[in-house]
């Protein structure tokens, strides 16, 4: 088994001009852990070129730090999908693992949007949810703060696919053991 800590940026507004049923995932961040050591074993990143409003807001660019020039040299959800499924595919029983529930349904309607298999089995990790658990916390919190509970620093910019997986993978101790 490998834990594969996944997390997905996508287009929004504060404004209403991107309905929440059709955001599209602009970057995946992922990293690949040893369920042993929980050490990062390998990443990937890519940025994915949005269909259905293809100009980032204001407010999404600021909030990712994801530019126009970004999206623009990227490909499409499907061409950087067949990429994240080949890496995925190098990891014995891949288990999918994401800060509470919103990656999990960001992914599933994309692929529904573009006709694409959903490129992970049933199973998938919440581990907002795991990590209260474990902590005995009667609610999740958000990524940010459970990084600062434990006594770290955030590492990188929030809001970025691969930077807020990595820091994901520094909780991993309180969350897979």
């Amino acid at each position: 088994m490998t834990y594969l800590i996944v997390d997905f940026e996508a287009t929004c507004c504060d404004a209403g001009s991107v309905p929440r049923n059709e955001m599209e995932i602009i970057e995946i961040g992922a990293v690949a852990l040893d369920p042993k050591s929980l050490r990062i074993i390998d990443e990937f990143e890519r940025f994915v070129k949005p269909q259905r409003h293809p100009l980032l807001t204001n407010f999404c660019a600021s909030l990712t730090s994801i530019t126009q020039r970004d999206l623009d040299r990227a490909d499409s959800f499907p061409e950087v999908l067949k990429s994240f499924q080949a890496w995925i595919g190098q990891f014995e029983n891949p288990v999918f693992c994401s800060w509470g529930n919103y990656d999990k349904n960001q992914l599933l309607q994309d692929c529904r949007y573009f006709k694409v298999p959903f490129p992970f089995d049933e199973q998938h990790i919440n581990i907002k949810q795991r990590f209260a658990e474990n902590k005995g916390y009667r609610k999740g919190m958000g990524l940010g703060r459970a990084i600062k509970t434990m006594g770290l620093t955030f590492h990188g910019t929030a809001h970025r696919g691969i930077d807020d997986a990595r820091n994901m993978a520094r909780l991993a101790p309180h969350i897979f053991s």
